[in-house]
């Protein structure tokens, strides 16, 4: 437990490492919400770029000893100096060794404490006993295997703290008050203290410090360091506002929705932290292979420097040098950064484009998705439909048969229930709410009014026979009003396309991806949606379940399935999908269940994460064959193919040049992963 610095919570450490450098980097959520560090990246960095910074003056001046000055003091002189390197900057590997030892398991630090401390130890021994052992020295390959490794980390560290810029931003995004209106008047109060429900005022250029929706005032927000959004985006009454984001010029009073820990800032930075974390298929792939791969090295180093001993007749100089040179050249670095490298970066692309990728396996997932299964109304349409026609009975009616509308769906969040409420405003008829009011999700909504039970179902197709007589246009989505069971008026909604929803559709099409409709709307409502998009495959009139057997279905098939919804009735689709992606304005059900949110709500984020999730995939791949690649090379070169041709002389500069590839190789996976940051994707989405 510790103290946050800002709010004065007590907190519990969430401890996070990658195996890039041996520093740990540990972030924390207080229960406000609040992200911070433990230890700043900046200070890692400072305390490697220290080690950094004495391993090289002195290893040059270990090469000068003894290689410039060959003589006893000389020699001694370089022992003292390598001894240094070995034992100060080089102690990282020997508490990574120790570590592993603990936890069972095999690391890159075994191989490289073990090769540089062979290589040290018998030059000491030799300098100490020299009427037992030739006089060879090699406290400059001891050293610069330190110093070279050191440095490869060094710069790993300098590239991936560019990758996990998005969560180092996250803690700077909060302010630690608020203005919280009491009893009519407004008292600043940290973080700490606000609730749901509670109502905040935020001034001009402040950040909002909870997650709620506008109830006075008009503003515009800038949400681009949450969303990705450049422009600035207006905010109304009704309208949902997010923790983090800049006010405008327009102050406002907001409703608390969610505070602290609940807050978006706070899930994206969950994510990208588990992100940080996970263990997805690929990356347990990785930990095997190194965990059989270090105890596999020191079997051959062994194996090698024992046939050049005996076998060879090299003597054991060579013999020590192809041990030192088997296990420094196929240390494993690649291997343990390979997966995290390319997850962390991807990750953190996304966010900064309103992406947020949930679940330990979703990136994996997604990139092996082949069909699109997408809900209409929210999710290709803008979601705010308007009441355009009613066609009612003889014995009601329009502002009748909309005040027992609106009754029945005044608790609801269903857009065609804001379009209902909407027109009863603009119209100013009154009404009750409604009693025993129960929501059937894909089907309608009923209640007690007035001694009447009060039906409003959506789209049904066919009508009622009694209502057929109601006749209303094409291509409208349609909501029947029913009396005790008897049809008393249809209304009619129109929802156009989101702009978004064209391109989007268009880009998975040149990626070779199915795109399916599946909705609760009629056929005559969908087709006019389906056809302006240029989808060709409907089935509309779909319950909930009915989505579900479609998608267990195309299952079924072999197909990899994405489901693309907002309502509570998407929820099961939503879930039972190979990823599911929910739409950022959807509801919380919705939000909850999908794999994938687009936090922006806009449709091109599908294509984006598509097509991030397989370049991130595909640099993991990328990662692993490298990795593999460099050690089938030089493991070889390593334990003597080259000696024929060269004689074993090359055994005197292999050690320090397998520590210089090796630490090379390290740094080209990072690289490699960190060029998804400019990636050319989705326009428009990121």
């Amino acid at each position: 437990m510790a103290t946050d610095p800002v709010c004065g919570m007590w907190v519990e450490e969430r401890s996070t490492s990658l195996r890039l450098e041996r520093q740990q980097r540990t972030y924390y959520f207080c229960s406000e919400g609040c992200l911070h560090q433990f230890a700043e990246p900046e200070r890692a960095e400072r305390r490697l770029l220290q080690r950094v910074a004495v391993a090289w003056p002195l290893t040059i001046a270990v090469v000068i000893l003894v290689y410039a000055v060959p003589s006893l003091p000389s020699t001694v002189g370089a022992a003292i100096l390598a001894a240094v390197v070995q034992f100060y900057p080089g102690a990282t590997f020997y508490s990574g060794s120790a570590d592993a030892v603990r936890d069972r398991s095999w690391n890159m630090d075994v191989l490289i404490a073990l090769g540089s401390t062979v290589a040290f130890g018998y030059s000491v021994a030799a300098l100490a006993l020299p009427t037992y052992l030739p006089h060879d020295y090699f406290f400059d390959a001891s050293a610069l295997i330190v110093t070279l490794i050191l440095t490869g980390q060094y710069l790993e560290h300098r590239t991936r703290a560019r990758a996990g810029s998005a969560l180092a931003r996250l803690g700077e995004l909060l302010p630690s008050t608020a203005l919280v209106v009491r009893e009519g008047a407004e008292r600043s109060v940290p973080l700490g203290e606000l609730r749901p429900g509670e109502r905040v005022r935020v001034l001009p250029g402040g950040r909002f410090p909870v997650d709620g929706t506008v109830r006075s005032g008009t503003t515009q927000a800038d949400e681009s360091l949450l969303t990705g959004e450049s422009l600035s985006v207006p905010k109304h009454v009704g309208d949902r506002v997010y923790a983090g984001a800049v006010n405008g010029e327009g102050a406002v009073e907001v409703e608390a929705t969610a505070v602290g820990s609940d807050t978006f800032v706070s899930e994206v930075g969950r994510l990208l932290t588990d992100a940080e974390m996970s263990r997805v298929p690929l990356k347990r792939v990785a930990d095997r292979i190194a965990s059989v791969f270090v105890p596999t090295v020191l079997a051959l180093a062994l194996v090698a420097a024992v046939f050049w001993l005996t076998v060879g007749g090299a003597g054991a100089t060579i013999a020590i040098l192809v041990f030192v040179t088997v296990t420094i050249t196929a240390c494993p670095c690649s291997f343990g950064i390979a997966t995290p490298a390319a997850l962390w970066v991807g990750a953190g692309r996304a966010a900064e484009s309103g992406v947020l990728f949930r679940g330990e396996d979703t990136v994996e997932r997604a990139a092996r998705i082949d069909v699109v299964v997408t809900d209409k109304t929210g999710t290709l349409t803008r979601g705010r439909p308007s009441l355009v026609e009613i066609a009612v009975g003889p014995s009601v009616t329009d502002a009748q048969a909309l005040a027992y509308a609106a009754a029945v769906e005044s608790g609801s969040e269903h857009p065609l229930a804001r379009a209902v409420l909407q027109e009863c405003r603009h119209r100013g008829i009154s009404f009750a709410p409604a009693r025993e009011i129960r929501a059937e999700p894909g089907v309608g909504v009923s209640g007690q009014v007035d001694g009447h039970r009060i039906e409003l179902i959506r789209s049904p197709d066919p009508p009622s026979a009694d209502a057929r007589s109601f006749a209303l246009a094409d291509g409208l989505t349609v909501a029947e009003l029913r009396r005790d069971g008897a049809p008393l008026a249809r209304f009619g909604f129109r929802d156009e396309p989101t702009p978004s929803a064209s391109p989007a559709i268009a880009e998975l099409r040149r990626a070779g991806v199915r795109v399916v409709i599946a909705t609760g709307d009629t056929d005559s409502a969908a087709g006019p949606v389906a056809r302006a998009l240029g989808i060709t495959e409907l089935h509309a009139g779909l319950t909930p379940a009915g989505k579900l057997a479609l998608l267990r279905s195309l299952q079924a098939d072999g197909h990899r399935v994405a489901f693309v919804g907002d309502g509570i009735n998407d929820a099961p689709a939503l879930a039972a999908a190979d990823v599911g992606i929910a739409i950022g304005s959807g509801t919380d059900v919705a939000r909850e269940a999908g794999g994938i949110l687009l936090v922006r709500s806009d449709l091109r984020g599908v294509p984006f994460a598509l097509g991030l999730a397989r370049r991130t995939v595909a640099k993991v791949r990328g990662n692993l064959a490298w990795a593999v690649g460099y050690n089938l090379v030089l493991l070889p070169v390593a334990m003597g193919v080259l000696v024929p041709w060269l004689g074993l002389g090359v055994y005197s500069v292999l050690p320090i040049v397998g520590a210089l590839a090796m630490a090379l190789s390290s740094t080209a996976v990072v690289l490699n992963s960190i060029s998804l940051r400019w990636a050319r994707l989705t326009p428009g989405a990121a």
